[in-house]
């Protein structure tokens, strides 16, 4: 594959380059509030219950907003829903910290705001742009790329992070969050969709009622977005209550941001290999077994002995797994469907995700609320593993009869 053959023209390059930017920056403050519930909870008085359900808040926002901005974006450009998204962010962090921000208003900025801030900001949108610039023979390599950039984002933003809790505090660094956002609305002018004379599909009639009628009576598409909501679960479990997990088995706090650092590292390989694999074997197959390696690596986690070893490999095993499976997801939806609705109907699966995002966040709270640790948690994650791996399997990656009649 020549670099002539991968970038087709300037606009789908920058786009490119712009969208990793974008989803680096979005997904590095989106990671890292986790970091936050210690000094959250001594300032604010902000119980794990209350932040486990802003996080889940969050997650919903995320997963809701997501498919609305996938529409905007396919209608009127990406740039334009992205940088719609993070007005929203900017003003969720803004009030994070400025006040008011206890009570219902914390819900409403670390939950709603930024919420609908990372639907139009992280992953899904920017990445549904790209998709669009790109055939099916290296769609999942360009959407890899993205992910895997977003990804080395995961990893500098916690050790930074931790770095500026302890040395300028939460509120400082909550206005460095805000900088970088409003950076990245201005690169978000860059993210644009493809121009009739530049789309590497021919056009149809087909609108949008009728491309969500097809996709919902599709059994793959189905089974894809079920699935979907099992990453969410994990990834948000992981992400949200980890900190405070490793500090009651007795390990010290910088495991946690080692934890993450190494989930994001790792996952930039994870990334990459999934988008290549995608282009070489079945998608199916390689969602179904990231699903039954997150349930493995799991389980070494909480049933061996607390240690910074068995940290490492946990960071380093699921961060290889962490986004691994978007570039399969999205490059599934895109085999199946097409790039026209790419936008909505990939949000529609990560609503999915996103509703699986909410019931890691505010289970996990709940869980430990009650009964004093996170455990039920990870077992549920663990059978949902099981449940995740095996119903992609029936999935059908074949072209609906519309585009083979093309």
């Amino acid at each position: 594959m020549t670099a002539e053959k991968f970038i087709r023209n300037k606009t789908a390059l920058i786009t490119l380059i712009a969208a990793c930017l974008v989803v680096l920056l979005s997904l590095s403050v989106r990671q890292v509030f986790g970091m936050f519930f210690v000094d959250f909870n001594n300032d604010l008085g902000i119980s794990n219950t209350e932040f486990g359900l802003a996080i889940g808040i969050q997650m919903l926002g995320w997963g809701f907003s997501g498919p609305i901005f996938g529409a905007i974006a396919d209608r009127y450009g990406g740039h334009k829903a992205i940088s719609l998204a993070f007005i929203f962010y900017i003003l969720g962090i803004y009030f994070l910290f400025a006040g008011p921000n206890t009570g219902i208003y914390f819900q409403l900025s670390l939950g709603v705001l930024i919420g609908i801030g990372c639907g139009g900001t992280a992953i899904s949108i920017p990445m549904s742009v790209v998709g669009k610039h790109f055939p099916l023979s290296n769609r999942t390599i360009a959407m890899s790329i993205v992910t895997a950039v977003g990804s080395f984002g995961y990893f500098i933003s916690p050790l930074f992070t931790n770095y500026s809790l302890q040395n300028n505090g939460w509120i400082q660094t909550l206005i460095y969050f805000m900088i970088f956002l409003m950076v990245g609305l201005v690169i978000s002018f860059f993210v644009r969709s493809p121009k009739s004379s530049q789309s590497i599909e021919q056009s149809d009639n087909q609108d949008t009622i009728s491309a969500l009628k097809e996709a919902f009576q599709n059994k793959s598409y189905v089974l894809l977005t079920a699935g979907f909501f099992v990453c969410g679960f994990h990834i948000t479990l992981v992400g949200t209550h980890v900190p405070k997990y490793v500090l009651d088995r007795g390990l010290e706090d910088w495991t946690a941001a080692m934890i993450l650092s190494l989930i994001g590292f790792f996952n930039i390989f994870g990334s990459l290999l999934s988008g290549y694999l995608s282009t070489k074997i079945s998608k199916k197959i390689i969602l179904s077994s990231i699903y039954f390696l997150r349930g493995v690596s799991i389980c070494l986690f909480i049933f061996t002995p607390p240690s910074t070893i068995s940290s490492i490999i946990f960071g380093a095993s699921f961060g290889f797994l962490w986004l691994s499976t978007v570039p399969a997801t999205s490059g599934i939806v895109a085999h199946i469907f097409g790039t026209k609705y790419l936008g909505l109907l990939y949000g529609l699966v990560f609503l999915s995700h996103q509703i699986g995002s909410f019931f890691g966040a505010y289970l996990g709270g709940l869980f430990y609320d009650l009964y004093g640790s996170y455990d039920y948690a990870w077992y549920l994650a663990i059978a949902l593993s099981i449940f995740a791996g095996l119903i992609h399997l029936p999935i059908k990656e074949q072209p609906v009869e519309r585009l083979q009649k093309a």
